[in-house]
């Protein structure tokens, strides 16, 4: 057996069954996942025909030669990282994943999305997104995976900076910015500019003058928390003052999959928010 195969991701051991049903889905969506060269050898034979026929029609030149080397590469290269996404989402399926419930035209489009994504660390966030999929179906929608594939490295890193400063207030994810010009924030470099891309890119909407969000509630009493830290929050309309950003939908179902950190002084910082504006008595 050669290195190249010994070295396939279907050589990964024994696999869960949420991990071979998502394995055996995405290979039905995409004509052929875990079979490393499969795309390399489909493209070589096309190739070949193509040169069959050609020699008919036009006599074959270098040029056409680096034209066909160019493609089979480039294939190659998409399948390596289709696989490698793959991957690294089998150890995050929980036992109760439901692969089998994805939509075929989801895996379809995600699959067309990332097969250019090379870089480790977008790897990775993909990865999650399709776990997380697989572990709720109807978690991500086609269009937040469209929006992912746009964005680049740094605007993954200025949108993971942004909900570092997230609370989790009633079962929804709020990162709460009540004053931009605040040290806390621009110690974290959450600036203006910033927070104006992640609004281009369509990630949060955000008041820049007078005005905040409010988040309506269920009940007069909630909980919030922080960095596992809970507290209880008394709303006299049910109504909760959340500053001046708020995530999109596609920025809440991006936020699941941001490996976020705690910002030192910031839960202080906000209870003292909450204090002035009655929340916490």
């Amino acid at each position: 057996m050669s290195n190249e195969t010994s070295n396939s991701l279907v050589s990964l051991g024994n696999l869960t069954k949420p991990a071979n049903t998502l394995i055996e889905k995405s290979s039905a969506a995409v004509g052929g996942l875990f079979l490393p060269y499969q795309i390399k050898r489909v493209a070589k034979a096309e190739a070949e025909a193509a040169l069959i026929k050609a020699k008919s029609e036009i006599q074959i030149t270098d040029l056409h030669r680096r034209a066909m080397h160019r493609f089979v590469e480039e294939e190659a290269k998409k399948q390596e990282n289709m696989e490698q996404i793959t991957g690294q989402a089998l150890p995050l399926l929980e036992e109760s994943s439901t692969p089998e419930d994805v939509e075929d035209d989801w895996l379809t489009n995600f699959f067309d999305k990332c097969r250019i994504i090379s870089d480790e660390d977008m790897q990775l966030l993909w990865s999650k997104v399709l776990a997380s999929e697989a572990n709720s179906p109807g978690a991500f929608s086609k269009r937040t995976v469209n929006s992912l594939s746009s964005l680049d490295k740094n605007d993954a890193l200025s949108f993971t900076q942004l909900c570092n400063f997230g609370w989790q207030i009633d079962d929804s994810l709020s990162p709460l910015v009540y004053d931009k010009d605040d040290d806390i924030y621009e110690r974290c470099s959450i600036s203006y500019g910033k927070l104006s891309h992640l609004e281009s890119i369509g990630l949060i909407r955000q008041i820049d003058f007078i005005g905040s969000f409010t988040l309506n509630c269920d009940s007069s009493v909630i909980s919030a928390s922080y960095d596992d830290h809970s507290i209880q929050l008394h709303l006299e309309d049910g109504k909760i003052n959340i500053g001046k950003v708020m995530l999109s939908q596609t920025g809440k179902e991006l936020a699941m999959v941001c490996d976020v950190e705690s910002v030192e002084g910031f839960k202080e910082y906000v209870c003292n928010k909450w204090r002035e504006l009655g929340y916490i008595h």
